[in-house]
């Protein structure tokens, strides 16, 4: 029986990962799990996706939504060595547990770095991951089962190309869209911490034209948090503005404040700054034929930042949430590495093992 495939995308706002079926996405935040007295929903609105209770290496976690809500203690970070070496593990743990279940099936993973921390971590999340993992899930009800998750071959890559395999890749692996393997496009990959350039060169990684910069979305959620403090003095947490972001108000101890017009200063700085970063990491690459803006961070900043940049820009297709278009191509990318019908690995694929 051929290893199942799975994609994983650990990124520092939200962690996501499909089978190439199923997609699943949660905060990448998790904390002390604790002892409920009740297990009922009281209104019937929670789904098992947003309870995530697991149990690694004998200690217990709420992860996501669950740990936002319950947990007294929480790690969130946006220090890239404490991720790799303490959440990333318990992150993608907590997603496999739940896309794969009860499979007893070895799987194959892909996952990826932002290119400026790609060559000193690659090895060490692959090995961190490789393996069997005994793993304690408990359902909303309180009812504990046993997943016995064995990994068996990981493969890292630079986080961007995950977009470009998506778009080059069909759902079999299969290389689809010409274009993506004849001209040389530019990646900007805008995620929470960090903004990712790079270019892919007829389906090539190019170093010279990649960076990583820290003027991720967390920078304008930053300002933006700074700003309500001084107007309800309170501090809250970066991680819990998603929503009042998206929703451009958010409720302090009962009192609504618009965040509209403060959410658009902020984003209209952070887009000029990435705008910015490109123009000049590019501007020896002047034969780039089209550049695309994917990540989270691109679904709100692209609008802005379009107008500033010096180049044709494709469209992302909208037949999925920007945040997805990395996992599933890594997905895409472990077919067509690991499926012996389909043609040889990319130079990238060597790089990556």
């Amino acid at each position: 029986m051929a290893n199942k495939m799975i994609g994983v995308d650990i990124g520092f706002g939200f962690t996501k990962t499909t089978d190439g079926n199923d997609f699943l996405v949660f905060k990448s935040i998790y904390g002390e799990a604790i002892d409920f007295q009740f297990h009922e929903d009281l209104l019937g609105t929670a789904g098992e996706d947003e309870h995530l209770h697991i149990d690694i290496d004998d200690t217990s976690y709420f992860v996501g939504e669950l740990a936002e809500r319950q947990s007294s203690s929480r790690t969130f970070t946006l220090d890239q060595n404490q991720f790799v070496a303490t959440s990333s593990k318990v992150l993608a743990l907590a997603a496999l547990s739940k896309i794969v279940g009860d499979s007893s099936q070895t799987i194959n993973l892909v996952v990826g770095l932002p290119i400026g921390n790609y060559r000193q971590f690659k090895s060490d999340l692959a090995t961190m991951l490789r393996g069997t993992h005994r793993i304690g899930s408990t359902n909303s009800q309180g009812v504990r089962k046993e997943i016995n998750l064995k990994i068996g071959e990981v493969k890292v890559l630079p986080q961007p190309i995950g977009t470009v395999m998506d778009r080059l890749l069909n759902r079999q692996g299969k290389p689809e869209n010409k274009r993506f393997a004849t001209d040389k496009i530019g990646i900007i990959d805008i995620g929470f911490r960090t903004t990712d350039y790079t270019i892919s060169d007829k389906g090539r990684y190019s170093e010279r034209g990649s960076l990583t910069t820290q003027n991720g979305i967390a920078k304008a959620f930053t300002k933006i948090a700074t700003k309500l403090k001084e107007t309800c003095k309170v501090d809250i947490e970066i991680y819990r503005l998603f929503t009042a972001v998206e929703q451009g108000n958010i409720k302090v101890r009962g009192k609504a404040y618009d965040l509209q017009k403060i959410t658009e200063h902020a984003f209209k700085q952070l887009a000029a700054t990435v705008a910015a970063d490109a123009n000049q990491v590019w501007s020896d690459d002047w034969d780039i034929d089209a550049i695309m803006i994917t990540g989270g961070g691109g679904a709100v900043l692209a609008t802005y930042i379009q107008p500033l940049i010096e180049g044709v820009i494709i469209p992302i297709e909208e037949d999925l949430d920007y945040r997805l278009h990395n996992v599933r191509g890594y997905y895409k990318y472990g077919l067509h590495s690991w499926s012996p019908h389909l043609s040889t690995h990319s130079e990238e694929s060597e790089q990556s093992s």
